[in-house]
């Protein structure tokens, strides 16, 4: 018996999935657990294998082709299976003409009716009878349109950090798009099917809002505008064509010219345009990899210097780092200038000239707050103004853990923290504890059996928390490697969306910037976040005598709503113990 196979929900953002490639075709047979095509979801491309035996009947979308979830994905079943009656719409379509063929006279007399009234409304509408009203048109099932994806579960708009491609540029599968600044990161976007980029939904610098028109990838010919009049009037919003690119910078030219005209300004332009004649190797539009300028600005090497060897001459991590300013930017002396400073300073002459800024007036810069900033801001203030915090504080003698961690390193095979022994720690201490592995959900309460712990990364853009997933089963050398790597895939801004989500406890630690101790805010959906400060020597009372020990300080901030009071201490006391006496927790 035929069987229907749906699209599935691979994700947890999963709403639509896109056939990357079919590996079986119409009328092949398709044993249990073959692989029968490759989707590409909002977060990777993932293969779906077939979960019963017979014959590939049908195919719900060819290779390319973009389908719903719990769309019709594939039929399999007997070879020469009747499966009309499975194919949505197609079926019910049949059953209807058959009905109307043997019954055609009572369906006479309304049909011509219906018909002139047709001819009437052509007649009073002969230009728009034959075309398809634009807020009809359903862009998102358009194998053309490609829109703006979800790239986090926290994410709502995107912003074109810069297009790798042109409108009229050749595009192939696989081929990078665009570069999209998310909340999270600046990530690359690929093309999934093969054609010409017909329309770019945003210039370099603009937002577009998720499931938002973002290109038009198709053939010569293509009906653009039509897609794009049933964008606007489906989102409501005008989106400017990138065609208009040429009007608007003739129209920015002419305000600096106008600027320019009036006086202390016009000095300002004059002096920033005659370094740059000599060393400028790009104008206009730059393309970096997020790497390369993320380093470039770390550097402060401005890229319109830095010659590209990448494709299409971008400019790559080994651009950067291979770079040599051929000449340093100074502001050019006039020959009367060196005289007068010849013939009144002689003394002076063989000194270095350093220009000491002087103000006399407020000064100040202000930069526009990118995506990340924006969801940091975002949650952190739903967090704190909607869930009740409160704080509980304690100090723990870190003697054991300092010895510990000298032995343990001795044989490990990855260098263990004391960040490590915390988050391990955590782990044991949350399996005993779990309403503190919990999340409010409004009108119910989540108790989470698995350990996710959330570690706070610090970023140039802001902060990110990659997740160490079933972090009480791990070793301490496995939770060491993992962190490493999350640290420096957040720096290098490699993180993907599936590892920062999903986790079920936070832990931020600034003991290495000297934090004796500070509190933190709860990371949502978590019901806690422990805030972890450095390890100070101090003089501490061990058997009646003063003596120096290793002291940290931790703050547990607690969401009322689902933690109390006896229960974060309870919890506090427990994570004490196992880090005062570290054997307890390799048990």
């Amino acid at each position: 018996m035929a069987e229907k196979i749906l699209m599935p929900r691979l994700s947890d953002t999963m709403t639509e999935g896109v056939i990357a490639a079919w590996h079986k075709n119409v009328g092949d047979p398709v044993k249990k657990g073959d692989l029968l095509a490759e989707i590409e979801t909002d977060k990777a491309t993932m293969e779906l294998e077939s979960y019963k035996d017979g014959v590939l009947l049908h195919r719900g979308a060819e290779q390319g082709g973009k389908l719903q979830v719990n769309d019709l994905l594939a039929i399999v079943g007997d070879k020469g299976e009747d499966v009309s009656g499975l194919i949505g719409g197609n079926g019910k379509a049949d059953a209807g003409k058959k009905s109307e063929d043997k019954n055609p006279k009572p369906e006479k007399q309304p049909t011509q009716e219906k018909k002139t009234e047709e001819i009437k409304q052509e007649a009073k509408q002969p230009e728009t009878s034959n075309q398809q009203p634009a807020s009809d048109i359903d862009i998102s099932k358009m194998e053309e349109v490609v829109l703006m994806p979800r790239l986090s579960d926290t994410m709502t708009e995107g912003v074109i950090a810069s297009w790798q491609k042109n409108v009229g540029d050749d595009v192939k599968k696989g081929d990078i798009l665009a570069e999209i600044e998310t909340d999270k990161a600046t990530m690359e976007l690929e093309s999934y099917k093969d054609g010409k980029l017909l329309y770019q939904g945003a210039k370099q610098g603009e937002k577009i809002a998720v499931n938002d028109l973002l290109a038009i990838i198709g053939k010569e010919g293509f009906d653009v505008n039509k897609v794009v009049a049933a964008a606007k009037s489906g989102s409501g919003e005008q989106q400017e064509p990138v065609a208009k690119d040429n009007a608007d910078q003739q129209k920015a030219e002419g305000d600096v010219s106008k600027t320019a005209s009036s006086g202390v300004p016009q000095q300002k332009v004059e002096d920033t345009s005659h370094a740059p004649e000599q060393q400028v190797v790009n104008e206009g539009r730059i393309f970096a990899s997020p790497l390369a300028k993320r380093l470039a600005e770390e550097k402060g090497i401005d890229l319109k210097y830095v010659k590209g060897t990448g494709d299409n001459g971008r400019i790559t991590k080994s651009d950067i780092d291979n770079y040599k300013p051929q000449i340093s930017e100074q502001k050019p002396v006039s020959g009367e200038q060196k005289q007068e400073a010849a013939s009144t300073q002689p003394a002076q002459k063989q000194q270095p000239i350093v220009a000491t800024p002087t103000y006399t007036k407020e000064d100040f810069e202000e930069v526009p707050v990118s995506q990340m900033r924006k969801a940091i801001a975002r949650r952190l203030a739903e967090s704190k103004f909607s869930a009740p915090h409160f704080y509980l504080t304690m100090s723990i003698d870190m003697d054991a853990c300092v010895a510990a961690r000298g032995k343990l390193n001795e044989t490990s095979p990855v260098k263990i923290s004391f960040n490590d022994l915390v988050l391990k720690a955590v782990a044991v201490a949350l399996k005993q504890h779990p309403k503190v592995n919990s999340s409010w959900l409004g009108e119910k309460i989540r108790i989470n059996h698995h350990v996710n712990i959330g570690v706070a990364v610090a970023v140039d853009e802001g902060l990110l928390v990659p997740v160490v997933r079933f972090a009480d089963t791990k070793t301490l050398s496995q939770i060491a490697g993992e962190v490493k790597t999350f640290a420096q895939k957040a720096k290098d801004k490699k993180l993907q969306p599936a590892d920062w989500e999903g986790s079920t406890f936070t832990i931020s630690n600034l003991g290495m910037f000297g934090i004796d101790e500070f509190t933190a805010i709860i990371n949502p959906p978590d019901a806690c976040i422990l805030a972890v400060g450095g390890i100070s020597q101090i003089p501490v009372v061990k058997n009646g005598a003063i003596v120096p020990g290793n002291v940290m300080k931790v703050t547990l901030s607690c969401d009322h709503r689902v933690v109390d009071g006896a229960t974060g201490s309870a919890f506090l006391q427990t994570l004490k113990s196992l880090l005062e006496e570290p054997l307890r927790m390799m048990i």
